[in-house]
């Protein structure tokens, strides 16, 4: 993949056959980090209500807290795609709200493309927002913002029927201007079916190998969240546990009078302190 990602390279990527990484970020430091690893796309989730804000679920996120945290990450990226998620009702009542939200996130949040969840339901969103010259990424499978209708974190599209349904909503999606979309919580049959029809990428999490790309929650890939752990997170450190011996470390420290030493201190002239008795 090219070094600036955008919506084309993503579309390059499928026709070469070529795996997108994408990893969530919520601030300057992790999404710089991320940038400079070659991480092709960040995406600035709303599961930071739940990572970051320390909510049950996404649904409380308001559109200030993308685009603080969306400004944040674009300020620490220089190659990846930044896609912002467009929260919940921020899109649903209108197409003109869809509209409107969209331009600010990247207008404010300085975003590369916006995310949103649905299929057939939110097309007429999609298609005015991508009239407007704004890349829309889908969402589909699990969609967060409608964990209360799910009764829950489940699987989706295990019957036929809604299997047929994924289905369906995924070729409308791409018919109404989606650059790709994400398949969540989605079996991986069903999610190797959907990634053969559609001519734009999917970016699976929980949805098997078969899709274009990859994406997971950094704090999950790090191991540093763990009010739960869904079964599809592969944990690639355990950076949480590091974090807490260094944290423990540091009060131990400070409790005994080790930090900080004599390297950490700045020096002043004696004459200058004999002056002010």
């Amino acid at each position: 993949m090219s070094q600036k990602t955008s919506v084309l390279t993503f579309k390059n990527a499928k026709l070469n056959s070529e795996k997108i990484t994408m990893l969530t970020a919520y601030d300057y430091s992790t999404a710089k980090l991320m940038d400079e690893s070659g991480i092709d796309s960040i995406l600035v989730g709303d599961s930071l209500g739940n990572v970051i804000l320390g909510y049950e679920d996404t649904i409380s996120v308001t559109m200030e807290d993308m685009i603080h945290h969306g400004a944040a990450v674009s300020r620490g990226v220089k190659n990846a795609l930044v896609v912002i998620d467009m929260p919940f009702m921020s899109y649903q009542t209108s197409t003109y709200d869809a509209l409107v939200n969209a331009g600010r996130l990247m207008k404010e949040g300085r975003a590369g493309a916006v995310k949103l969840e649905g299929g057939k339901a939110v097309c007429p969103q999609i298609q005015a927002i991508t009239h407007a010259g704004i890349p829309v990424m889908a969402h589909l499978g699990l969609t967060p913002q409608s964990i209360h209708a799910f009764g829950g974190h489940r699987v989706q599209g295990k019957t036929e029927e809604a299997a047929k349904k994924l289905l369906e909503d995924a070729r409308a999606i791409e018919e109404a201007g989606a650059f790709a979309v994400v398949l969540e919580c989605v079996p991986s049959k069903l999610a190797a079916l959907i990634t053969k029809e559609l001519a734009i990428p999917t970016i699976g999490i929980g949805a098997g190998n078969c899709c274009d790309g990859q994406v997971l929650v950094y704090q999950d890939l790090l191991g540093m969240f763990s009010d739960f752990t869904p079964k599809f997170v592969k944990k690639y450190a355990n950076v949480g546990e590091i974090m807490k011996e260094a944290f423990k470390e540091y009060k131990r420290e400070v409790s005994s009078g080790v930090f900080p030493a004599k390297e950490h201190e700045y020096a002043i002239s004696d004459e200058v302190i004999e002056k002010l008795y």
